[in-house]
């Protein structure tokens, strides 16, 4: 995920590591908070792959910063993990959000689709957070309130997500 939202940032614009940490830290941060510690070991990774370059700029008021700048080899890694995301991309929330983000990057109406398709078809499974033996429960049958409003919510988040899936799945062509 945090690989993803580096190169996804870079596909827009050249920046700075701590411009870099700000924006990550904006998509996912108040669920998952991006340490240094974290953050400049996956740009030494993706820099040795050749997926990003770095350049010494002059600082405004501080010492020489160092851009990062996307490689043509790092937007065909952008896409292809765009073009063909792990499951857990498409299952995990939080992952999924970050793969939404830049999805825009997929030129290919057809790609982005079909990425669509495969969260479509997750949602559509039958799932709880709860259960009975295997038999997910619904809110309705549950006393405890607090559980019951988990359910809830979720439910209510789902239906806007698949609502959103289907309309956008078919602006896209399919």
């Amino acid at each position: 995920m945090l690989e993803l939202a580096i190169l996804g940032f870079l596909y827009d614009a050249p920046l700075h590591g701590y411009e870099l940490r700000k924006r990550i830290t904006a998509l996912t941060g108040h669920v998952r908070p991006v340490a240094e510690s974290t953050l400049y070991p996956a740009i030494k990774r993706l820099e040795k792959a050749g997926f990003l370059a770095r350049a010494t700029r002059p600082g405004a008021v501080a010492a020489p910063r160092h851009v990062l700048t996307l490689t043509d080899e790092g937007r065909r890694e952008l896409r292809r993990r765009l073009a063909e995301p792990a499951r857990r991309d498409i299952t995990d929330e939080n992952r999924w959000f970050t793969v939404l983000a830049f999805l825009r990057h997929l030129d290919d109406p057809a790609a982005q689709a079909a990425v669509l398709r495969r969260r479509l078809a997750f949602l559509e499974e039958p799932a709880s957070f709860f259960y009975d033996g295997d038999r997910p429960m619904r809110a309705e049958e549950l006393d405890d309130p607090f559980r019951r409003g988990v359910l809830t919510i979720a439910r209510a988040t789902s239906r806007a997500e698949l609502s959103w899936l289907r309309e956008t799945i078919d602006s896209l062509g399919g």
